[in-house]
């Protein structure tokens, strides 16, 4: 927190973000600014909602402080930048960049908002160092729209690849480094993403569809067309990382592409040992570099995954309830900082104080749980929990008079 409190001009928000990001580290069964509120002591919400609506600083240089505060602590000559996307579940239309769309989370089309993360990826541990919300054509087509929750009336629409493109950019352009860059098929179909990462001499291994095409010396043909041709010699049993249950052992090959430009292109194929699944990976590099490599990194886009799990089950990540881009860019912001805590506090604990042999070694979720129990624990008194009843069932009832009061007057 003394890392991000000169961004404030005033004590007020200084204190209160702390709190804020005290709540989102809590074993809260729901974060949000209520339920932080009560939490902290505070007498009611206002705070919490001022703190994320109409006080003045500024997210995204927090995001700058956040990014720095992961390196710092995670730097690793072979880390990796992971770009993927995860969606919250939203009802109603007025919530900035929610319509009907694909996301993972329900693993269905849903009334939904998705963002894109960079995700600091290393040995040591991961976080997430930029986000961007994806603003659909749903809504850059209508300038009122964006006006209304807070977007500039002249957003213009951004694909999650050029998203992508703009988050790897900024953290290059501050001067941290990163020879890799991995994501899934939505990234690794998009040429216009390939080509900006090799003009800067970035590595990648992109995840791409079984039927992407790739130039050979014999002329083009599918990925999974290539993959038939392979003979059983060129595969190799390699593991693509620890996971909970031991290593995550594959058969990997890759085929050489030919290409007059400067840098070295494969196509990876994985093949699941028990189902015989295949998966593609259109790779480069700007050095010749073994397979071993390519694994590593094509492994290290699960890491993802687990940082949004952790991310959204320990610090809050999907449980805000705000509107306006300001709102959303704040709160996401300070979740990020708070797992990225648990992050840094692992990665040095298991530098400093390795486990056992009979205790693995400490977890985030079991850091968090640790730190609400011994410093971060908030009792309050049952004069301070009933005022808190009475507040919000005030607020319940006006907001259901409005509604039925709303129900009456409209249109038959």
């Amino acid at each position: 927190m003394d890392r991000i409190a000169g961004r404030f001009a005033r004590v007020e928000p200084r204190r209160r973000i702390r709190r804020l990001v005290l709540g989102l580290l809590s074993d809260l069964p729901r974060k949000n600014c209520w339920t932080i509120a009560e939490w902290a002591g505070d007498a009611t919400p206002d705070g919490m909602q001022h703190l994320l609506n109409r006080a003045k600083w500024d997210a995204d240089i927090v995001r700058d402080d956040l990014r720095d505060y992961v390196v710092e602590h995670l730097h690793e000559d072979q880390a990796v930048l992971v770009v993927d996307e995860t969606g919250d579940v939203k009802k109603g239309t007025d919530t900035v960049g929610v319509q009907r769309q694909y996301t993972g989370t329900a693993g269905r089309i849903e009334n939904s908002q998705v963002a894109v993360y960079l995700v600091y990826a290393g040995q040591r541990g991961h976080a997430a160092v930029d986000r961007e919300l994806y603003i659909p054509r749903s809504w850059t087509d209508q300038p009122d729209r964006c006006q209304a929750a807070g977007l500039d009336p002249d957003t213009a629409f951004a694909t999650k690849p050029e998203l992508a493109a703009r988050m790897v950019a900024r953290f290059l352009d501050a001067g941290h480094h990163a020879r890799w860059v991995a994501g899934d098929e939505v990234y690794g179909g998009n040429p216009k993403l390939r080509a900006a990462l090799e003009e800067r001499g970035t590595g990648y291994v992109l995840a791409v569809a079984c039927n992407h095409e790739f130039t050979t010396q014999a002329g083009k043909f599918r990925a999974d067309t290539l993959a038939k041709k392979l003979p059983k010699h060129a595969w190799q049993q390699l593991s693509a990382g620890a996971g909970a249950k031991g290593q995550r052992f594959y058969d990997w090959a890759h085929i050489d592409l030919p290409d007059p430009t400067p840098g070295h292109r494969h196509l990876l194929i994985r093949s699941n040992r028990t189902t015989g699944e295949l998966a593609y990976y259109r790779c480069y590099s700007p050095h010749p570099v073994p397979l071993t490599t390519l694994v590593r990194v094509a492994g290290s886009r699960w890491r993802v995954e687990e940082r949004f799990q952790s991310g959204k089950g320990l610090a809050g990540l999907d449980e805000h309830q705000v509107r306006r881009y300001r709102s959303w860019s704040r709160w996401v912001t300070l979740a990020m900082l708070a797992h990225a805590f648990l992050a840094v506090v692992r990665a040095d604990e298991h530098t400093r104080h390795p486990a056992p042999d009979n205790l693995i070694p400490l977890t985030c979720n079991e850091i968090a749980r640790l730190f609400t129990t011994l410093i971060a624990q908030h009792v309050h008194d049952a004069t301070h929990r009933l005022r808190w009843s009475h507040w919000r069932r005030r607020h319940q009832a006006r907001s259901q008079a409005s509604h039925y009061h709303r129900q009456a007057t409209a249109p038959a």
